[in-house]
């Protein structure tokens, strides 16, 4: 079978550090043309499950996987096909096998840059050589549009090649505009083609980094959504009336949030 399925892996939304509401990022993956894609914000799924459910009321061509970036002490760790939270800063080992436990895929994030919340080669290598299944990721981002252009970045294909894992590609959107800047190719359409094609090893990517001036751009609207949200989150607090910060989703504005399946329709 041909590559022809195109998919995004790593996209936030408000709910984390992004600035596009879960429509939006939904709008941009249609206009795209993108097949799967998954919303990862840092350390929740609501969002997610916000998607995939909007996605399916309005009957739209674009399929959700449900996961999750999770920080570990070792780095970044991208939890596929999850359906509930997995807590941060366990071991990056810890946490592959707590995604495997729910039956989920573990694919490493923008490694090799020599910064923390990245993985490094040497514990990457480690994991694969694992006597036990449930510690070995099952891929690693070989092209993310945020590290790219780094020279450690660069070094990922050679990485993916030496351990034999899945590659993958992914934008790290955090605006909707950037949404399927990068994506992973694979043979199929659907999130069980996808999840086929990385435990196969048959998957591919392609992209473009960002540059600078649109990181610096999309840094400035971070600074004023999270100044935004400190309002929101102190009015709802003063005012006692049950709401806070935007999470860029229907019902996203109450407290505790929690999906307004009333705002699903097209």
């Amino acid at each position: 079978m041909s590559e022809s399925g195109q998919a995004d892996p790593h996209i936030h939304s408000l709910a984390s550090d992004g600035v596009s509401s879960v429509s939006q990022i939904l709008d941009a993956a249609e206009l795209a043309g993108l097949d799967v894609i998954a919303i990862t914000d840092h350390e929740r799924i609501d969002a997610g499950l916000a998607a995939r459910a909007i996605a399916a009321a309005r009957g739209l061509r674009v399929q959700v996987v449900l996961g999750e970036e999770i920080t570990t002490r070792g780095g970044h760790l991208l939890a596929l096909f999850i359906e509930e939270r997995i807590r941060p800063w366990s071991s990056l080992r810890h946490s592959v096998a707590e995604v495997h436990a729910q039956g989920g895929l573990a694919i490493v994030a923008h490694p090799l840059v020599p910064y923390p919340l990245c993985a490094s080669g040497r514990s990457i290598r480690r994991l694969t050589r694992d006597p036990d299944p449930r510690y070995r990721p099952d891929g690693v981002e070989a092209f993310n549009s945020t590290t790219a252009s780094m020279r450690w970045g660069r070094q990922a294909p050679e990485l993916v090649a030496e351990l034999g894992l899945a590659g993958l590609g992914s934008s790290d959107a955090h605006r909707a505009a950037d949404v399927g800047r990068a994506v992973t190719l694979f043979p199929g359409s659907s999130p069980d083609d996808l999840r086929r094609a990385i435990l196969e090893r048959t998957t591919s990517w392609q992209g473009e980094p960002y540059g600078w001036g649109g990181q610096l751009a999309t840094f400035r609207r971070q600074l004023a959504k999270n100044a935004t949200a400190l309002r929101d989150d102190a009015r709802g607090v003063v005012l006692r009336d049950g709401t806070g910060r935007d999470l860029g989703y229907p019902g996203g504005r109450r407290r505790p949030a929690r999906l307004d399946e009333s705002e699903l329709g097209p």
